[in-house]
């Protein structure tokens, strides 16, 4: 069975369109950090992973990849708030999101070297951070790190475009647990904390449409 030529063209429309409107709230958000107006990063922040969602609706990414920026989504909603709950519950989804990751990259082989380079990294940063962190994150912080790291290492597995992401997300993350440490931060904190973010999920994305079957170029079928 042949694809419809009309709606595969209708659906390109659509996407870009969804990765124009994102890269939009993403300067939005980025810039209202930078120049610091309060309100713009509760109005863009929301926006940001519903249209890269959208985005990869429209290329028939894999399922998992929507639920995981769906699950980002999330964590992006509970961190507008200023409390430990909000921080356990959007760390919660966040996690929920570096599953549905690792399960997409299945179980492709990634590089030991990189992961040994991974561990260390994981293992100092945990040793660092421990005794600053509240004692009531010490363990959470510590199991999500543990599966973020995993998550950076294994994103390689599909190509330097997904593995760069994994990086960013990890660094991104990283800065935030600095922050809950309350160790010196570089100036506009949340500027760079978004801009690794950001580009992390953008990278993970594209990475894994790139390495996912096509589902609408000649045969409908199963992936």
């Amino acid at each position: 069975m042949t694809a419809d030529p009309t709606a595969s063209a209708r659906r390109t429309r659509l996407g870009r369109l969804l990765l124009t409107a994102f890269a939009v709230a993403a300067a939005g958000d980025l810039l209202s950090l930078l120049i610091g107006w309060d309100a713009g990063h509760p109005l863009f922040k929301p926006l940001l992973m519903p249209l890269l969602a959208g985005y990869v609706l429209t290329r028939r990414g894999p399922g998992l990849l929507t639920a995981a920026l769906l699950f980002g989504w999330g964590g992006d909603v509970a961190l507008l708030f200023d409390a430990d709950l909000a921080f356990l519950l959007g760390m919660g989804s966040f996690a929920a999101g570096h599953v549905c990751y690792l399960v997409l990259f299945g179980r492709r082989r990634a590089s030991p070297l990189l992961g040994a380079g991974y561990a260390v990294a994981l293992t100092g940063t945990v040793a660092l951070l421990w005794s600053d962190l509240p004692a009531d994150l010490r363990v959470p912080v510590a199991g999500y790190s543990l599966l973020l790291t995993t998550m950076a290492w294994r994103s390689g597995a599909l190509g330097r475009t997904a593995g760069l992401g994994g990086a960013l997300f990890l660094l991104s993350d990283t800065l935030i647990a600095t922050g809950v440490a309350a160790w010196p931060q570089p100036p506009r904190p949340d500027f760079w904390i978004m801009l690794t973010y950001l580009a992390a999920q953008y990278l993970l994305a594209q990475g894994v449409l790139a390495a996912a079957p096509r589902r609408d170029s000649g045969r409908a079928g199963v992936r």
